[in-house]
């Protein structure tokens, strides 16, 4: 999507799937309307998608989060041999550069990728624990103060107020900054 500054709009990162880019494991998108119809006037939407971002393609294997002896990893669901993990992170990192200029970010629900919270990790083929996605969590990690909200998150109309009122408070607080009103 691109910028129109006449309306200055705040830049919020996005899952490329929430506006309807083609880009999940089956092909398919999840475009949120009201995401786009509501949010979409005061926001900058910067799609991204990891998993496009490593080469992974549409269609392409699906993944899930497994619980290793060592760590939380992304692995193919119908192959086990396929990993992703160091990938996703790697790219998470890679994309410090531009995330450094928003002001939030709205993510895939429960996506191994991109989940925020309560994605679904197995350990012997069942799902026993709940994380965030691996690029998503590197994101938080890198931003501990980024405003990060899921869709189904945005459909509650506290949540979704409250991730708003953050955003704009986020985004003036470094305005403020950039204007030598306040210490970093």
């Amino acid at each position: 999507m691109k910028h129109d500054s006449t309306k200055n709009l705040i830049p919020v990162g996005i899952s490329s799937c929430l506006i309807g880019e083609k880009v999940r494991y089956d092909g398919g998108h999840r475009h949120n309307i009201h995401i786009m119809n509501s949010l979409g006037q005061y926001f900058d939407f910067q799609p991204f998608c990891p998993e496009m971002a490593i080469c992974m393609g549409v269609p392409r294997p699906p993944v899930r989060l497994v619980k290793t002896a060592n760590k939380i990893e992304a692995v193919g669901v119908e192959n086990n041999e396929l990993r992703v993990t160091d990938e996703l992170q790697a790219m998470a990192q890679q994309q410090k550069h531009w995330q450094a200029g928003i002001f939030g970010y709205i993510v895939k629900k429960g996506s191994p990728s991109c989940g925020m919270e309560r994605v679904k990790i197995y350990s012997n083929g069942y799902p026993r624990d709940q994380g965030s996605g691996l690029y998503t969590q590197v994101l938080m990690e890198n931003f501990p103060d980024l405003p990060v909200e899921d869709e189904a998150g945005l459909d509650d109309p506290q949540l979704g107020e409250d991730f708003i009122r953050r955003v704009f408070s986020y985004h003036r607080r470094h305005k403020d900054r950039e204007a030598g009103l306040v210490n970093a």
